[in-house]
């Protein structure tokens, strides 16, 4: 399911053969079916691509992509290459570090290291409905370490002493992704010691006193391209049950009632009984209609400037203000990206002359004038996928981006000018250094600018176009 999102689709029998559900409830018209279903799709996009990446990461103990199980810190220390394909256009310039959160029984405290001056580094908290509610790292909380209590939607305790913050979670579990500067193949080591003080405790065994009891046992539904084909909301269903209507996510009620009128209801089986042919094809009418808006805002998404598109994708409940549609395209674009304050993602859409860029028909330039680097308190860079995957793309020198602390090893132009050659083949040895390799096709690109400075967030600062090279 999510070795890309095209994957993902062809798992739901939105791709190719479509398979159809049935109704709970069958007294629905084929057009108010066909309206819920397309909410439906469009709303539990990002949420059922993001149990696909729960259930390969914390779950399914035989999958290639498995890290550890819930409430234990896995580190990975090593940048993305193309052999990671549980997440879409995968970040290759920081080590990651995971942490899926089971927040039923109790809180969890996230521990992290005092780090250097100099050094950046985020933690990410991603809740089940893709929001990003709360950020710890260089530009919030800064280097100096500390202790943050993660609370689900179901605990009302008081915070303990040597707690520095509370965050509050709308959902039973959660996600938070680490990101940790790495500078160079020699800092490697630098880094693992600070993955090492990245920690995960149960709050009760912070405090060590009794733990509560067991939340549930669940029957996790396995991913894979039959069981979703034949039930495409069961997963919506599961997640929905991790999803209270309480506190900040009341404002939800009214959707859940509209959606219940097709059978999406939290923790119950979607059925694949007694439609009617009305029903069925408004359902499919829907399912359709919904990819389709969803490739439509992402194709339009944002500012186009000098062929990069750019624009906030990505924040919390109150970014997206019931906009699901841009949820929606931003997990398809590239699921769990940042807030623009922490990171900015310029996206390649067209070269200088207006075409899709595609490496097998042309070689591109892309050159920064000197000092007009991308604005950026920590780093930049600029990294390569197949536009087929959004996956990292195998090359012969191992090299997926091109990002600032690399500036020293590359050679600048006479004018003091940096020009990166973007092709499929190298550029010869006196030119690799500059040479960001591409794939035999269509390439899809993404510049990454990180704790950007006001100029990157107030399009003062516009990326230059890439070039095809005659």
């Amino acid at each position: 399911m999510s070795k890309s999102t095209t994957s993902w689709l062809l798992s739901l029998g939105i791709v190719g053969t479509m398979t159809v559900p049935s109704l709970a409830r069958p007294d629905a018209p084929g057009g108010e079916v066909q309206a819920i279903a397309e909410e439906a799709f469009i709303y539990g996009f990002p949420m059922v691509m993001n149990y696909g990446t729960m259930y390969e990461y914390a779950i399914d103990i035989s999958s290639s992509q498995y890290k550890a199980p819930f409430n234990r810190v896995y580190n990975t220390a090593r940048v993305f290459t193309p052999r990671d394909t549980a997440i879409v256009t995968p970040n290759s310039d920081t080590p990651y570090s995971f942490l899926w959160m089971d927040l039923r029984a109790e809180p969890v405290v996230l521990t992290v290291p005092k780090i250097e001056k100099g050094r950046y580094f985020s933690v990410q908290l991603i809740d089940l409905y893709t929001h990003n509610y709360g950020y710890l790292g260089t530009r919030i909380t800064g280097n100096e370490g500390g202790r943050y209590l993660v609370a689900g939607p179901s605990w009302h305790g008081e915070t303990p002493k040597g707690i520095d913050g509370l965050i509050r979670c709308e959902t039973e579990f959660s996600l938070a992704g680490y990101r940790t500067q790495l500078f160079g193949p020699g800092d490697l080591d630098n880094v693992k010691a600070i993955q090492a003080g990245y920690r995960a405790q149960t709050l009760s065994g912070f405090l060590g006193t009794p733990a509560p009891a067991a939340p549930p046992g669940i029957e996790w539904p396995k991913i894979d391209k039959g069981l979703a084909a034949t039930d495409p909301f069961r997963y919506l269903n599961l997640v929905l049950s991790f999803c209270p209507t309480v506190g900040t996510a009341e404002v939800e009620r009214p959707l859940r009632q509209r959606l219940a009128r097709i059978g999406i209801e939290p923790g119950k089986p979607f059925t694949t009984d007694h439609l009617t042919p009305d029903q069925k094809a408004g359902l499919v009418a829907g399912m359709k209609s919904g990819l389709e808006k969803i490739k439509a805002r992402l194709a339009g998404f944002g500012t186009e400037v000098n062929g990069w598109r750019i624009g906030s994708a990505f924040g919390d409940r109150d970014f997206y203000k019931g906009d699901w549609a841009l949820r929606a395209a931003a997990a398809m674009g590239g699921i769990y990206g940042n807030n623009a304050t922490e990171a900015v993602y310029p996206i390649l859409a067209a070269d200088s002359e207006g075409h899709k860029p595609d490496c097998s028909k042309a070689r591109y330039a892309l050159t920064f004038p000197k000092d007009q680097f991308p604005p950026a308190n920590a780093f930049w860079s600029v990294t390569m996928y197949d536009a087929r995957t959004q996956l990292l793309v195998e090359n012969p020198i191992g090299r997926f981006l091109i990002n600032s602390p690399m500036l020293a090893r590359m050679k600048t132009n006479e004018d003091g000018s940096l020009t990166i050659s973007i092709q499929r083949d190298s550029p010869g040895k006196d030119g690799e250094s500059n040479w960001l390799p591409a794939p035999d096709g269509p390439i899809y690109v993404v510049m990454r600018v990180y704790w950007p400075r006001r100029e990157a967030l107030d399009g003062t600062w516009k990326p230059p176009a890439v070039v095809p090279v005659k």
